[in-house]
């Protein structure tokens, strides 16, 4: 039986997903991996990490590059041409190939990035959803990011939509939909610390851990 074990956490923008994530991954001892990805998506490819910033959680534009349905583990930018690009259909397969590695080297948690999807056959693995109210999400945006309220809302707004539009997309699953996860969670109920502490306790409980 393979050893290792996965953790997927789908998030609202504002919703202190990654922060979640992050503390979690340290309480379980394993691997955190958010935009982290777009780094190591670049070294294993031989891209440059503009082309995976630029596609980074946005469906699939209509870009020709003749690579698509390849893997791409030793393609370098002076292979493509100057003129040339990938598709986000293609960067797409490159970053799904970097996960499926992590996820075979060791046990990891994934932030966002159709991970759930891409390791739907892993064998170990716990998919989690973190939402929050509209006011604590703004809250948060406006400590962090200097944003106004309506600012923040705004910017909300497009993060929701570029990450539903990216994960249904690619999965034909349905971002934040319940049925999706394993357990979905607000994290304006329990607060940041709470919420990693029921989050590491069922992610122990479901893996046997």
């Amino acid at each position: 039986m393979n050893p290792h074990f996965v953790v997927n956490i789908g998030r609202q923008l504002g919703s202190g997903g990654r922060e979640i994530g992050e503390k979690l991954a340290a309480r379980l001892g394993i691997g955190f991996y958010d935009k982290e990805l777009i780094t190591l998506a670049s070294e294993a490819s031989g891209l440059s990490r503009e082309f995976f910033e630029r596609a980074d959680e946005r469906a699939s534009q209509s870009l020709v590059s003749g690579l698509l349905g390849m893997r791409f583990p030793f393609i370098s930018e002076s292979t493509l041409g100057a003129t040339n690009c990938l598709s986000g259909d293609a960067l797409f397969k490159v970053q799904s190939d970097v996960i499926r590695h992590l996820a075979a080297e060791g046990s990891c948690l994934f932030v966002g990035r159709c991970a759930d999807y891409i390791l739907r056959d892993h064998p170990r693995i716990v998919n989690i959803f973190i939402s929050a109210s509209t006011a604590e999400r703004q809250a948060r945006l406006c400590r962090t990011l200097g944003l106004t309220p309506e600012e923040a809302l705004e910017k909300m707004e497009k993060a929701d939509k570029k990450r539903s539009d990216y994960y249904n997309y690619y999965s034909n699953r349905i971002w934040g939909q319940a049925s999706t996860y394993h357990l979905c969670i607000d994290s304006s109920l329990l607060g940041v610390e709470s919420t990693v502490d029921f989050l590491e306790q069922f992610v122990r409980m479901t893996l046997k851990l």
